[in-house]
């Protein structure tokens, strides 16, 4: 998960995103996850990671999260969100893993090995998921991160339910901490795959997002 923004002036306003918004939201979140050392695990070719993630990203909007999940954009960062009640569509299904695999070459078993090692350490609890927040790294510190955030934070808090994710950056820590979220352990992917942090953010009153 790409970090989001800590400092920011102008608060950019997220809007809804649809399957229209793909194309636009892959190539967003491509630049964001660029750096990410999952991403760059299941996307280890550099001449070809940036538009593997494009059609990686697209496809898990189109596929899942617009279907079954609140996916929001601003004009450089998107998030995809996974309502309490639908956290069975947090996994991909049969038909999304198998396009996946078309884009993800000889890493998709190990893909599909994380994905079902990274399940096994959410909460049984009802809760938001946070499964994607990404920003484009040209407009880092201008909000954009923060303000899909909070957006999605407002939520979970007026319905007075946690907010669950699992970071693969440890950059990130600080930035979640700081927006309320606890470090709950840490998850070693299969085969050799890098380390997730589950974290957890119990809800707040309102006006404390």
């Amino acid at each position: 998960m790409s970090i989001p923004d800590a400092q920011e002036t102008a608060r950019p306003t997220p809007t809804a995103a649809t399957a229209d918004d793909a194309a636009a939201i892959g190539r967003t979140l491509a630049l964001a996850f660029d750096d990410d050392p999952m991403m760059r695990w299941f996307f280890p070719d550099e001449a070809a990671r940036e538009a593997g993630l494009g059609r990686y990203f697209a496809t898990l909007l189109t596929r899942q999260y617009v279907r079954h999940g609140l996916c929001e954009h601003t004009s450089a960062a998107a998030s995809f969100w996974v309502p309490p009640g639908a956290q069975d569509k947090a996994l991909p299904d049969a038909e999304t893993l198998a396009e996946l695999s078309e884009i993800l070459g000889d890493r998709a078993s190990l893909y599909r090995e994380s994905v079902a090692a990274a399940a096994e350490h959410g909460p049984e609890e009802p809760h938001w998921y946070l499964a994607v927040l990404g920003a484009d790294p040209a407009v880092q510190g201008q909000g954009h991160g923060s303000a899909l955030l909070r957006s999605g934070l407002a939520r979970a808090d007026e319905a007075s339910l946690p907010v669950y994710l699992e970071s693969s950056k440890p950059a990130n820590l600080p930035v979640y901490e700081h927006f309320g979220f606890t470090v709950l352990g840490e998850a070693r992917l299969p085969d050799g795959g890098p380390t997730l942090w589950p974290m957890r953010r119990a809800p707040r009153p309102r006006t404390d997002t």
